[in-house]
């Protein structure tokens, strides 16, 4: 029987894990485009291998995190890993990764990307099944666990354009600040085990947010590029960024209310059309504040993306193997897909610039868009754990006796 106050412990705790992981996320990754094609020198395509690199590592690491993650369970093992890593961002990005890239970039590209995979990119979707797991378990719905860590992203990003312009590296020490402390918050949880699993799986919906994640990529530094100084285009980047994720943490309260209404299926494809309009948009944007209005569909997009994702899983597929499902059919199918692509986009911004780079992007999105009408499966209206609102009275008499009373009650909304 889960107690309401380790209900409300957990989620304080994990959402307060996930606020400093992102804030330092955001500190590590948000000027990662500009610190490359800036103080490191590189060219497009040269920052398109690097980003690359990054996703072929997490790649590798995914199916590594699912099998630990459903292994571990409910265990805190694999949080506090990451939580350990984070915390030598800014040793790393100093004194290994910034010398390696200026050396030899096939080898900074590779150690960088082990980094940077087992860290931020890979790691962020293992602290997601994670925290998902965790509340499904306890009660509370997941994605008002993660708007906090919207909000850490945010926060980081309203002030980093500034201390970027100082120095890069003030940044990268600050996530490594925010790493120190993610340790003793995720070491206060107390999180029983639990023999019930999650569920997840890819669905070609990943053609789009493949093609989304690809073109995001470099878009810092084509935002800058629209200002007289790239000093000035860095601080307004920050201070838009950190605009466009506070007004995702707040989507990210409402979007189980939207994909309740929708249902998982038709929340992925409203999800992805918004994607589609961003990129678009970007191709046609002719200054700062179309370009800006581009930037702020990210906040309505993502989190009803993250949502459907959750919801659709757990209607459709097996609770076994969750983690290493998610992990390897989503997380595994972005890493593939942006490891193939990234210096193909990179090649193609030199060659083509920006905006003819970004309608061919939305081209291509909109026909995966168009397909996956028709390759995911239905869904009806459903709960957090995948349950059908309809017949929720049935579903619920019939797990009560192997769950507890948080776990299957109706959300407290």
């Amino acid at each position: 029987m889960v107690r309401a106050p380790e209900a409300r412990r957990n989620y304080v705790l994990l959402s307060a894990f996930l606020y400093l992981f992102f804030f330092a996320q955001a500190g590590a990754m948000s000027f990662l485009a500009i610190w490359l094609k800036g103080p490191i020198g590189l060219s497009g395509v040269q920052a398109g291998t690097v980003f690359s690199a990054n996703f072929v590592a997490a790649m590798c690491c995914q199916p590594l995190y699912g099998i630990l993650s459903d292994r571990f369970g409910l265990k805190r093992h694999v949080p506090i890993f990451i939580a350990a890593m984070v915390t030598l961002c800014g040793l790393f990005f100093t004194f290994v990764y910034s010398p390696l890239l200026r050396a030899n970039l096939l080898l900074g590209a590779a150690v960088g990307g082990l980094y940077l995979g087992l860290t931020f990119i890979a790691g962020s979707f293992a602290l997601e099944s994670f925290v998902d797991r965790v509340g499904r378990r306890y009660g509370f719905e997941y994605s008002r666990a993660r708007l906090w860590g919207s909000l850490g992203f945010a926060s980081a990003a309203l002030f980093s354009g500034r201390l970027y312009n100082l120095d890069p590296r003030i940044n990268f020490f600050l996530a490594s600040a925010a790493g120190l402390l993610l340790i003793p918050v995720i070491l206060a949880t107390r999180i029983e085990a639990d023999e019930a699993a999650d569920k997840a799986a890819a669905v070609l919906i990943l053609g789009v947010t493949n093609l989304y994640l690809v073109y995001d990529q470099q878009f810092p530094f084509y935002f800058a590029s629209m200002f007289p100084t790239p000093a000035e285009g860095n601080v307004m980047f920050g201070y838009l960024n950190s605009a466009q994720i506070f007004v995702e943490a707040g989507m990210l309260a409402v979007a189980p209310f939207i994909v309740m209404r929708t249902g998982a299926k038709h929340g992925l494809l409203l999800a992805a059309g918004i994607m589609i309009v961003r990129i678009g948009g970007s191709a046609l944007a002719t200054g700062p504040l179309t370009i800006s209005a581009c930037k702020m569909l990210h906040s309505i997009e993502l989190p009803i993306l993250a949502v459907s994702i959750f919801r659709y899983i757990a209607y459709h597929f097996d609770s076994r193997h969750a983690s290493t499902v998610y992990l390897v059919g989503v997380s595994f199918g972005h890493s593939l897909g942006l490891a193939i692509l990234s210096p193909i986009v990179g090649k193609s911004y030199d060659l083509l610039g920006f905006p003819a780079t970004y309608a061919l992007i939305a081209l291509g999105a909109l026909v995966f868009w168009a397909a996956s009408w028709f390759a995911l499966a239905s869904t009806p209206r459903t709960d957090a754990r995948g349950r059908p609102l309809d017949h929720a009275p049935e579903t619920m008499a019939a797990t009560s006796t192997s769950q507890s009373v948080a776990d299957v009650a109706p959300l407290q909304r």
